[in-house]
């Protein structure tokens, strides 16, 4: 794809301080990269292409290390399997899976993978307010791997090739229409996607009883504090048995395992995205002693707190 379609959607995903000016960094040492807005065709708030097999990463920044963007990325995989990091969880994409990544969220890019496909940016401030509640821009509590059924899937594919369309057409209508008419068949395309993420959410809840519902959402309140599995046990009104069969039965995990994914999940977000000190990440998640805390964080990243927050800078 040789065109200028070719270089907005390559651009989206390389490093290239010519083509996107200077990145920032949110005083953590990560990376974001903004919406490149130069590269769009007729300057609008969106692009939309083929995944190039022939990017480049930028020497200081590449792709394959941690870091942010401040726009929407959705991308439709024709080929797969492809490893994507989204906020420290790894997923696997096959060909016909979406990935949806959204501003602020850090990720990373596979160096082992090629990506083939579609990728679609959207810069935000591009859809009126009450199309983004409705196509639920910002709910990160989704999962950013979708996986549509083959209707599904025909469908989405039919909606992104009419925007994909309209994008490249720019010679039948003034700017201003232009931009209307991307800014209806793009509400058309993430209304379908978020209807897709919103089912996938409500099946996974509907494939664990109440018992481990119950569990879960306790720990998001209390995982801060509270890491004791009896503790929670007592609180919910269930034998600690009970407790056990309903998160293994779920997650294949103990009780004290998922309790311990998610002090460790929001260790890292702290980690990476703060410049809080390392005692004061520990008080955060529930170990008043920092060197309790680094050697839980050890025990579960194999690395210390201090050489996981390197890694990132």
């Amino acid at each position: 794809m040789a065109d200028r379609t070719r270089e907005a959607a390559d651009g989206a995903m390389e490093g290239d301080d010519g083509a996107h000016g200077d990145r920032g960094t949110d005083g953590d040492g990560i990376r974001t990269f903004p919406f490149p807005a130069e590269l769009a065709v007729g300057g609008v708030g969106i692009q939309i292409g083929r995944m190039g097999t022939d990017r480049t990463w930028h020497a200081d920044a590449p792709l394959h290390r941690v870091h942010r963007i401040d726009f929407h990325v959705v991308m439709l995989f024709t080929e797969g399997p492809v490893r994507h990091m989204v906020d420290f969880t790894e997923y696997e994409a096959l060909a016909g899976d979406l990935l949806w990544i959204r501003p602020g969220q850090v990720h990373r890019f596979s160096r082992e993978n090629v990506y083939r496909g579609t990728v679609l940016t959207m810069q935000p401030g591009f859809l009126p307010r009450a199309t983004v509640e409705a196509t639920s821009l910002y709910r990160y509590d989704l999962p950013p791997l979708l996986r549509p059924a083959p209707a599904q899937l025909t469908a989405l594919q039919a909606a992104l090739g009419q925007l994909r369309r309209e994008y490249e057409d720019t010679a039948t209508l003034p700017l201003s229409l232009h931009t209307a008419v991307l800014r209806h068949s793009l509400t058309a395309f993430l209304l379908r996607l978020a209807h897709l993420a919103a089912s996938s959410s409500r099946a996974s809840r509907q494939q664990t009883d109440s018992t481990f519902t119950r569990f879960r959402d306790a720990v998001e309140l209390g995982f801060p504090a509270n890491h004791s599995v009896s503790a929670y046990a007592d609180t919910l009104g269930y034998s600690r048995r009970t407790l056990v069969r309903a998160v293994r039965a779920a997650t294949g995990e103990t009780p004290k395992g998922f309790i311990d994914k998610r002090v460790v999940l929001e260790a890292k977000r702290l980690l990476a995205h703060t410049d809080l000190p390392i005692g004061r990440v520990g008080a955060a998640v529930g170990f008043p002693d920092a060197a309790n805390f680094s050697k839980f964080f050890h025990l579960h990243t194999g690395r210390t707190p201090a050489a996981f927050r390197a890694e990132l800078r």
